[in-house]
């Protein structure tokens, strides 16, 4: 008997209707859709919680400054964690960058850009070294970096001969602090920083429509196009309304173009480059990486060399923010960024996570901190609230893969 195509193997992928596209929508990637909603909620919360202070034009352009470090850690730690491992030396990196861009600008009266080159190069170095250790002998990352996190904490105070040395002065400082503030408007508002929003927004647009106009190629199911439609407002009213926060206050931060930059850039090369997909080929089942002829021992070298450069980089943005460098710079960066990235949807046996879910992660933990901070909540009790936060989304890892075990 031959077999009668039905309507739906005829007509190539099917539009749902707008109800089963929003269920599509929720259930498809929990982890991920979850933990926008959360944001969401965690941001309407404090603003409750302190009248309205939280969203304030300078409460909103001191995150940014506040936290953007961490942020740039959480980029470079994703990365690390799809693969499988662990870093828990970049706080003592970040210390001991700074720490050389200070002896070179503070001490030796070199340009701010000779100190800024050299962190950057002495972060490759370390990344070079420890990703050699890890990928070509073998030692696992936890221990090597574990290692890494006393050997350079050491160096750093080593460096500083145990004092602080500041200030750096302009235009050093302008990395972390500077702002492009009045190309185009002026008397308290920046329009400048609402046309790069604007740009910023067309461009989330349409690389959205250019992935779902390849999933529908692909025969692949999307969401209905109201609730596409609605996604992309929502995301463009979040965006300028930070942009109008942020052009009512001192402009556009330095700073946030760097964070930016960094987080256009290391999404493409995560999600669309061979290097990408070998990351998470080797997170996800290392033996079937190797057997498909993924070079492990030259990824993972090259994951361990970007980390390094983040936190050199992290390392510059740090000093700059505290116009300093201090032997105890960076404690607790590494779990800072560690957490960003399991709250992110990271999962912690590797091959998943996103730099996205990492910013959000990271900017979960940001609007905690200083919302609790704005409350006058003991520093003691924010740290218990944010293990707590961080254990909760480690279990929903474990929870939701155990639930995939079931199912198979």
């Amino acid at each position: 008997m031959t077999a009668v195509a039905t309507p739906q193997q005829t007509k190539g992928p099917q539009q749902p209707s707008p109800v089963a596209g929003l269920k599509e929508l929720v259930t498809r990637n929990m982890r991920t859709s979850g933990i926008y909603i959360a944001f969401v909620a965690i941001v309407a919360l404090f603003a409750v919680l302190t009248g309205g202070l939280s969203l304030s034009p300078r409460n909103v352009t001191s995150l940014v400054l506040q936290y953007s470090y961490i942020l740039i850690l959480a980029i470079g730690m994703v990365i690390v964690i799809v693969a499988g491992h662990i870093d828990l030396s970049v706080g003592s990196v970040v210390a001991l960058t700074g720490a050389i861009a200070a002896i070179l600008v503070i001490q030796d009266g070199r340009p701010w850009w000779v100190g800024a080159v050299a962190a950057l190069a002495v972060g490759l170095a370390i990344g070079a070294w420890q990703g050699f250790w890890v990928a070509y002998v073998g030692v696992p990352a936890f221990i090597v970096t574990l290692a890494g996190m006393l050997l350079f904490r050491g160096l750093t105070l080593i460096v500083l001969d145990n004092i602080s040395l500041s200030p750096f002065g302009q235009p050093y400082t302008n990395v972390a602090g500077g702002f492009l503030n009045g190309l185009l408007g002026g008397n308290g508002f920046d329009a400048f920083t609402l046309i790069i929003a604007a740009i910023a927004v067309v461009g989330y647009a349409y690389s959205q429509l250019r992935a779902r106009q390849g999933r529908i190629r692909y025969q692949q199911t999307v969401e209905a196009m109201p609730l596409f439609v609605v996604k992309i407002l929502a995301v463009a009213a979040v965006v300028m309304w930070f942009a109008w926060q942020l052009a009512h206050e001192r402009g556009l931060p330095i700073v946030l173009i760097i964070l930016a930059v960094l987080i256009i850039a290391y999404s493409v090369v995560t999600t669309r480059t061979v290097f990408g997909r070998h990351v998470y080929a080797i997170g996800g089942n290392l033996a079937a990486a190797q057997l498909s002829g993924v070079k492990v021992k030259r990824v993972n070298f090259w994951i361990f060399v970007n980390m390094g450069f983040l936190a050199a980089l992290a390392g510059v943005v740090f000093s700059s923010r505290s116009n300093g460098a201090q032997p105890a710079a960076g404690q607790m960066f590494e779990l800072d960024a560690i957490a960003a990235c399991f709250i992110g949807g990271a999962s912690v046996s590797g091959g998943i996570g996103r730099v996205g879910g990492a910013m959000v992660g990271g900017l979960i933990m940001a609007v905690m901190s200083n919302g609790m901070s704005l409350m006058g909540v003991n520093q003691s009790w924010q740290s218990v609230v944010k293990g707590l936060v961080l254990l909760l989304a480690v279990a929903y890892d474990i929870y939701n893969k155990r639930r995939a075990s079931a199912g198979r």
